[in-house]
């Protein structure tokens, strides 16, 4: 029988509080209203936007913990397959001092300097294909080409979008990111395992594929035949979270086109959604962000870049009502600057996909951006 420690409790109240449900503990809400995000631009607690672009860079990349390992590219192309009005170059570089990786270079004939996009794939839950759900691969194994053409038919609406943009007059680079395609390993099941080793080595994954993405971002900007002053980023899913913090925290990029990817941090942790279930949520978790940044305050880092959200009204990983939150605090974040021209957010009604009417519409925009005098 036990002792009592303090006065008893009250006729039926419980003596403790239960402690998990849904896969969030139950004092779930408490935790969601602490959020205020200070470092926003919208708490008012900056009144110099360059000043608070560079703390709001800062913290991120605390968040992303350790930093990689530099080195010098030293690109060596490996293999070339002539496309008609371009070049496809499948090219080895060092990405990092710690992974030297094989890139997919898509290069328009004639004279440049061209504008050039950064493709930045999507998650999936798949990862026998990486680079390859954007730029058509070739001199593979069949099933991995098999995979790629059925991805981009069910996601792209049957196209490789780096190709079409290649068709455009664009130089388009894409590489995996730790996990997909050659360099896979985990799979699904291991993504958990890798993060938590990861963190061991006081690293993160997500922070790890975000350092990446700011390196292919400078191996593209870098290239001879690419215009530096003329590179986006472009991605679906993972692909858009990727670029819109592409877009936040390298000056290699000046313009970002984000599809299915945006909400609030509290829209999205919330019962049912599928960022509570852990797994795929690691490859985009940074340690302590929400402590100080929404992901609309990241994205809003990148103003006053021109910047393209498109999100679906029938997407259910992502809340309608969040998504338009999150939309109306960038859309703040521009119209303070006097840019908010700069600044498109369209909800379509799709699921989550970057079918061929969305693809027309961003790459049309992406003409207007980088390609004024066209």
């Amino acid at each position: 029988m036990g002792r009592s420690l303090g006065a008893e409790p009250r006729a039926n109240s419980a003596y403790q509080t239960s402690g998990i449900r849904d896969s969030l503990p139950v004092f779930r809400d408490a935790l969601a209203e602490r959020l205020t995000f200070p470092l926003s631009w919208l708490s008012g607690s900056f009144t110099n936007f360059g000043e608070w672009r560079s703390a709001g860079r800062a913290k991120v990349r605390e968040c992303l913990l350790k930093p990689l390992v530099a080195a010098p590219f030293e690109p060596f192309v490996i293999a070339e397959q002539d496309r008609g009005s371009y070049t496809a170059r499948k090219v080895v570089f060092n990405l990092t001092g710690d992974s030297r990786v094989l890139g997919y270079l898509l290069m328009p004939k004639g004279p440049g300097p061209f504008p050039a996009v950064l493709l930045l794939h999507d998650h999936g839950a798949r990862f026998d294909i990486g680079k390859e759900k954007v730029i058509e691969p070739w001199d593979d194994k069949p099933e991995k080409l098999k995979s790629a053409r059925e991805w981009v038919g069910k996601y792209y609406g049957g196209r490789f979008i780096g190709d079409e943009l290649a068709r455009r007059r664009y130089v388009c680079f894409t590489t995996d990111a730790l996990n997909w395609s050659d360099r896979g390993g985990a799979g699904y099941e291991g993504q958990q395992a890798l993060a938590a080793n990861l963190f061991h080595f006081w690293m993160s994954w997500a922070g790890l594929i975000a350092w990446e993405d700011c390196r292919a971002a400078e191996f593209l900007a870098t290239r001879p035949e690419v215009d530096s002053s003329r590179v986006a980023g472009m991605g679906l899913s993972m692909g858009s979270f990727r670029t819109w913090q592409v877009a936040a925290l390298s000056d290699h990029v000046s313009a970002g086109a984000a599809i299915c990817w945006m909400a609030t941090a509290t829209g999205l942790m919330a019962p049912g959604n599928n960022q509570t279930r852990g797994q795929s949520a690691y490859s985009m978790t940074h340690p302590g962000l929400f402590n100080y940044l929404d992901y609309p305050d990241v994205g809003s880092l990148a103003c006053p870049k021109p910047m393209l959200f498109f999100n679906g009204t029938q997407d259910k990983l992502f809340p309608v009502d969040s998504v338009r939150d999150a939309y109306a605090k960038m859309r703040r974040v521009w119209e303070s600057q006097n840019v908010g021209n700069r600044l498109v957010t369209e909800l379509w009604d799709v699921p989550h996909e970057f079918n061929a009417a969305m693809q027309d519409k961003a790459f049309a925009w992406l003409d207007r951006i980088l390609k004024p005098t066209s």
